[in-house]
């Protein structure tokens, strides 16, 4: 073939300099569908529903099956690919012969996408919302689903039979299996908890019931009746969960407590080991239950996905410096590819990044608990103005006006000093390496799980901005005066949903505002509570006492929990946006629902924080790491 010509070339390193520019937004969203498929999560939820109306075991089996997917070269849909000529796939592998199942579901609902976004979303994709709806249709947390996988092309029957914990793995085996993966100890405890709904067959906890010592001697007889010693009854069921086995809770940290574990891998958890008290923890709190498996789960939907554009370029006679310089663009196309958000992205460079963060938040609100409510608000401010990038941080400079002016910021966003002294810390660990968005995202998730509230898996990776924008400030944040389809509309635009807006205005449940903020709302508005307006007459007069504060929710300002819905209920919201959530209007009945049910209001919260956090960050080689939170690199 002859040589290559140079337009052709150019041609060529263009087109893969504009795939690399592609690729380097080309991280999993959980908004990636919102246009091409916009109805895909309702079609899973609904498929979901049918599915374990009709069978309450298929939501433990889709979720075993994302399991034993992402465990096995990332999310990426390959369990889920029959034996063909060229490969062998995983289905047969021991972990999951005769033993996976829920393959039809998956298939009916894939039809189901297909006739609705016709060769748009991804097995993979599928696979990781429906185990999410599984484990809510039975009771447990929900989180956000961030999407954007590709489906892999090959298998792995040697992978699956490597890298899957077996049912007689030891507590160091887990650890070590988990870790591989990126996953904590944490983690791998809580993930654990996933048995507390499905059944396993004898051959897999006859080892257990018949060898094992630290087991209650009653459970062991009612099992071994289905499970005979010698052989024979292999595939016979039994609960993971003795007490509650289609239902997500915490009951099966309780078994475990009695012994009554049934596989070996499940009592390892508790057994003179290092996870013992967590899973006293665990059978005690389902709140923390629930939110570290919403965290994990989201932790794990992230190992290595397959995303961009795969394929290949033919590479025909070309001269070495063309050659060189496409190369280098394909190399760059494959790094950039994976620079996504990751909980692990320092991991290597800043080990000791996130116990730094939280030990100095933990002395921060210790001081002044008022400070998780600031931190948190900054995070806020900071994310709905062009993204998560810490520009809320800059001051003004010579070449732009910073945010921190806007009038939702002026004389009301507070916290910074305590910023800066985490990043002072942070870079007398690890100079010039994290990020002063990275910092305030996880100051802000510290804080409320300081006062009590859930906690959430924060990825990592954002760059911070290298300008500010106060007249974006000025547009985009929501006001204090605002109605409920005004805030609905200004979350819409950056990809938050009516329920995500209604669970993130749970964060009002800490915290304080200025009498400037809540003025109109107790001389003005008609639906409040006259005692509660003469309360807070007291001290914000109708003029005069601008920056007077009073809390935000009434009842119990330095605790983060659901009293500030049951304010609301009560008409006694502090801001008029507050009161606007329930006031006749489409969230009345989830404010009802959060009320009533904190687990709820949590885990919504959380995977609602973890949305916001992945507003359209910086990532790769955009923005910098800066030195000093206030200003931009010199």
């Amino acid at each position: 073939m002859a040589s290559v010509s140079n337009s052709s070339l150019l041609f060529l390193a263009l087109y893969l300099l504009s795939l690399l520019a592609c690729s380097a937004q080309a991280q999993l969203s959980s908004n990636f569908y919102a246009k091409t498929c916009p109805n895909l999560q309702s079609i899973v939820s609904s498929s979901m529903a049918q599915a374990v109306a009709k069978e309450p075991r298929m939501a433990a089996s889709i979720l075993r099956l994302f399991f034993h997917d992402c465990f096995v070269n990332g999310c990426d849909g390959s369990i889920l690919l029959d034996d063909t000529a060229t490969l062998t796939g995983e289905k047969n592998a021991f972990p999951n012969k005769n033993s996976a199942r829920g393959f039809e579901v998956i298939d009916a609902i894939k039809s189901s996408v297909e006739a609705s976004c016709n060769a748009t979303v991804s097995c993979a994709d599928i696979l990781a919302l429906a185990s999410r709806d599984g484990v809510v249709k039975l009771g447990g947390p929900t989180w956000t689903v961030a999407l954007g996988r590709r489906d892999a092309t090959t298998a792995s029957q040697s992978t699956a039979n490597s890298d899957l914990p077996g049912p007689a793995s030891t507590l160091s085996t887990l650890i070590s299996k988990f870790s591989a993966k990126g996953l904590s100890a944490r983690d791998m405890t809580a993930l654990s908890g996933a048995h507390t709904i499905g059944q396993a067959q004898c051959q897999f906890f006859r080892s257990r019931i018949y060898n094992d010592n630290n087991i209650n001697a009653g459970f062991a007889t009612l099992r071994q009746g289905s499970c005979p010693q010698a052989s024979g009854g292999d595939s016979n069921l039994a609960p993971l969960d003795v007490q509650s086995p289609n239902k997500f809770g915490a009951e099966y940290y309780q078994n475990l407590l009695g012994s009554r574990g049934l596989l070996h891998s499940d009592q390892e958890l508790f057994n003179n080991g290092t996870q013992d008290a967590l899973v006293r923890q665990y059978s005690q709190n389902r709140n923390l239950f629930f939110s570290d498996f919403a965290s994990a789960m989201i932790k794990m939907g992230a190992i290595t996905p397959l995303t961009g554009a795969n394929g290949e370029i033919p590479m025909a006679s070309m001269s070495n410096a063309s050659l060189f310089l496409v190369l280098s663009l394909l190399s760059l196309l494959s790094f950039s590819a994976k620079a996504q958000l990751s909980a692990n992205f320092y991991a290597e460079t800043c080990p000791n990044l996130q116990a730094i963060v939280r030990s100095a938040m933990a002395q921060a609100v210790s001081k002044e608990p008022r400070m998780a409510a600031s931190v948190l608000r900054l995070f806020f401010h900071d994310c709905f103005v062009n993204g998560c990038d810490g520009s809320i941080l800059l001051d003004d400079s010579s070449t732009f006006t910073g945010e921190k002016n806007a009038f939702p910021n002026r004389k009301s966003a507070r916290g910074f000093e305590v910023i800066d002294a985490i990043k002072s810390s942070v870079e007398a660990s690890c100079e010039a390496t994290v990020s002063c968005a990275d910092i305030l995202a996880l100051a802000s998730r510290d804080g409320v799980y300081k006062l009590g509230g859930p906690k959430w898996t924060v990825a990592l990776g954002r760059r911070d901005a290298i300008s500010a924008s106060q007249s974006t400030a000025n547009n985009d944040l929501p006001a204090p005066s605002s109605s409920l389809s005004t805030l609905i509309s200004k979350f819409a635009a950056k990809g938050l949903n009516a329920r995500d807006m209604t669970a993130l205005s749970g964060a009002h449940t800490i915290g304080q505002a200025q009498c400037q903020f809540f003025r109109p709302r107790i001389y003005n508005d008609n639906n409040t509570d006259p005692s509660f307006v003469t309360l807070r007459r007291g001290n914000c007069p109708r003029s005069g006492g601008d920056t007077n504060l009073a809390p935000l929710d009434l009842h119990s300002p330095n605790r983060f929990g659901s009293e500030y819905y049951k304010n609301l209920l009560g008409y006694q919201g502090l801001l008029h946006s507050d009161q606007e959530l329930f006031s006749n209007g489409t969230q009345d009945a989830l404010v009802r629902q959060y009320s009533q049910n904190r687990d709820l209001f949590f885990s919504d919260f959380a995977a609602a924080m973890i949305k916001m956090g992945d507003i359209t960050p910086l990532t790769g080689s955009d923005g910098e790491i800066r030195l000093n939170c206030r200003k931009v690199n010199s």
